[in-house]
């Protein structure tokens, strides 16, 4: 059986002159085609055997992402080469910590400066670091003419051969290598076509995709991978600052998001909308509130009517920013709040959720497109996967996308891979659909000393639902007698005990936040307490602001 590579190259050669890639660069396009893609794997292909690299030898690539990066991805596995993709607004010396762990033959880069600053931050006199090529030097034509090379297929490979050494953002910890074969990703890529074939279903047109996520996180590069599989016109982001401008001229059926972005359009809707005329402003309120009470399924005689006209005249303008051809907002990598997914229901987008981790090679879960999409999940086990419910309830995956192991760390895989079930350190549950909720990570467990142990994050999400003003809340009070919180943002003390008192209200005793405390400066992926996809890096907030935190924990509460 073909694997994955193998179909790509087939899926390619089959209409050499179809445009595949798009890089967007104000309003217009650089276009390359299936052919002229196809040149430029060849080309780097043969760039990289003068540099007498051996099968299974590690290269990293560090660049931001552009069609470029593309072809050289390709190119590296087709050499039989392992990828090791990094994050190209990463620290340089987290950039050499990483590479200092897989120890790769080349590090391929997209321009001089950041390959100066890996250099500058590796040891003095280090030998370890690796030879350093760019990009267009790895491009640049062997012969008079590039496309005149002849094409050929991939080197042979094994399933279990390794293709990639993807790098956790280590929100515990430093980052870990996960290692990816080529079972694992030709299982993956099997399974997402399936899903994407669903969402496509009775579309005459290639797949139109949108795509800004760095290319170095897992589930954007099998994103990327299953969109090359496909019969796909991929629009690259050039320029993360203009996503709304480029979103429009890109005009997709569906594209990859994080929760950042989907909660910050609902944001600056509120925003925008709260500056309109009154008319405007009573009209989205009430179609609004028409909505809520359709999805919740109390709604009044006259919900219809006030959902019509408020399609018609506003909602029908805001989904318009997504062009016209817009199907489904997929988004993954943290939870999704429930009012931003309702959000976009009321406008007639469809947000489908998924579940995964670099480990599980990308997905576990995905909303069925054409099924019942339940708010706060994250829809199904996909086909071929199992998943179940072990110790403090953490979720457990098996199956053929199951990572092999950790680069160069065996106990550390011994730690999480137990019978062939990955142990995920993710807290979840099924609800009659057999769709499941992801409700915290069994790491982030408060654990008071009356040995009461609580996930913070779905108390943390009620808070933050209402303190809209509030950029991160986070819990704390392990090893303590009760559970206090942080808020950072531009929140006043009245409105962040109003939603103290109602959140309490509603909890156990135990769960109860007794105290306090506001933090005007939020947290950032270059400060250290966020990771690069935005997710808390508990252990490092709480070493931060322990100060803080000893001074709330001194001040008196009153008992409920």
């Amino acid at each position: 059986m073909p694997n994955f590579l193998e179909n790509m190259f087939a899926q390619l050669q089959r209409n050499p002159a179809r445009v595949v890639l798009r890089e967007i660069h104000g309003d217009q396009f650089h276009n390359v085609t299936a052919a002229q893609l196809l040149s430029q794997i060849q080309q780097a292909r043969e760039s990289l055997r003068r540099h007498n690299l051996q099968p299974n030898d590690r290269c990293a690539i560090l660049a931001s992402n552009s069609i470029r990066w593309i072809a050289i991805d390709l190119a590296l596995m087709a050499e039989n080469l392992i990828v090791v993709p990094l994050y190209s607004r990463q620290a340089p010396a987290e950039l050499v910590a990483v590479m200092q762990d897989c120890r790769p033959s080349l590090l391929i880069v997209g321009d001089q400066s950041s390959g100066d600053a890996v250099a500058q931050a590796w040891s003095a006199g280090d030998s370890t670091a690796p030879q350093q090529v760019l990009f267009d030097e790895l491009l640049a034509p062997t012969t008079t003419r590039a496309e005149t090379l002849p094409l050929t297929p991939p080197d042979p490979r094994s399933d279990t051969d390794l293709v990639a050494i993807v790098y956790t953002s280590g929100t515990s910890g430093e980052p870990k290598g996960v290692c990816l074969h080529t079972a694992n990703v030709s299982f993956m890529l099997a399974r997402t076509t399936e899903r994407l074939d669903q969402l496509m279903r009775g579309s005459p047109s290639p797949d139109s995709v949108f795509h800004y996520l760095p290319l170095n996180f897992a589930a954007s590069w099998i994103a990327t991978l299953s969109f090359l599989t496909r019969e796909s016109v991929v629009s690259l982001s050039t320029d993360l600052n203009k996503l709304a401008d480029e979103i429009r001229v890109a005009a997709p059926h569906y594209f990859l998001n994080v929760p950042t972005l989907l909660e910050r359009v609902r944001r600056g809707v509120d925003d925008a909308i709260a500056k309109r005329p009154g008319p405007i402003r009573w009209l989205y309120a009430k179609a609004r509130d028409a909505a809520q009470r359709q999805q919740t399924q109390t709604a009044k005689p006259f919900d219809r009517f006030w959902l019509v006209l408020g399609r018609k005249l506003i909602f029908s303008k805001i989904r318009e920013r997504f062009g016209s051809n817009l199907r489904a907002l997929i988004c993954g990598s943290a939870p999704l709040a429930p009012e931003t997914q309702k959000f976009f229901q009321m406008l007639g987008v469809p947000v489908l959720q998924v579940y995964g981790l670099t480990e599980t090679t990308g997905i576990c879960t995905m909303d069925d497109p054409h099924g019942t999409v339940d708010t706060g999940h994250v829809g199904p086990t996909i086909n071929g996967i199992e998943m179940k419910i072990g110790e403090n309830e953490e979720i457990l995956v098996r199956g053929p996308n199951v990572f092999p192991g950790y680069w160069n760390r065996e106990e550390e895989t011994a730690k999480v891979l137990h019978d062939g079930w990955f142990h995920t350190g993710d807290q979840g549950e099924k609800n009659a659909h057999n769709h499941w909720r992801i409700i915290g990570r069994v790491k982030n467990l408060i654990i008071l000393n009356s040995g009461h142990k609580i996930p913070p994050e779905p108390i943390e999400d009620q808070l933050a639902r209402l303190l809209p003003a509030a950029q991160q809340v986070v819990l704390v009070g392990n090893g303590r007698g009760y559970l206090c919180t942080l808020v950072t943002g531009p929140v006043e003390s009245a409105a962040v005990q109003v939603a103290l008192d109602a959140v309490n209200s509603e909890l156990p005793h135990y769960r109860q936040i007794r105290n306090f405390v506001l933090l005007r400066d939020t947290f950032t992926p270059d400060s250290g307490l966020l990771t690069a996809m935005g997710k808390l890096r508990r252990s490092a907030i709480n070493a931060r602001f322990a100060r803080e935190i000893e001074v709330m924990y001194a001040r008196p509460f009153a008992k409920s």
